[in-house]
């Protein structure tokens, strides 16, 4: 099972330094220069800074990929499916210990 992190960075300033990022492109000549200089100010990792802008640009539609709403949707059902598979196994074997139950008893009419 994996540990979910925590996350240090307010969504505010994760916001504010994707919309500086997607702002400043072309002042920095490059988005890589711009993530560069945006992700040293805020003390983050560049790779983590382009992980925040990629993740905006799928949310909203600028970038193909599954958008945060689908993930957590997928995530949600995968979750249910899981239980739902577990209920049924107890279910399964509660059956089946009912019916040997039955069987072990002797027949009366």
């Amino acid at each position: 099972m994996m540990t979910k992190t925590t996350n240090k960075y307010s969504p505010e300033v994760r916001e504010r330094a994707v919309r500086m990022v997607m702002d400043g492109t072309g002042q920095h000549g490059s988005r890589w220069a711009a993530v560069v200089l945006i992700s040293s100010q805020i003390g983050c990792a560049p790779q983590t800074l382009n992980e925040w802008v990629k993740k905006v640009e799928v949310d909203t539609g600028l970038r193909g990929g599954i958008t945060t709403e689908q993930a957590e949707k997928m995530k949600a059902l995968e979750r249910e499916a899981r239980e739902l598979k577990q209920a049924n196994e107890i279910l399964c074997k509660a059956s089946a210990y009912f019916a040997q139950a039955g069987l072990d008893r002797p027949f009366k009419r």
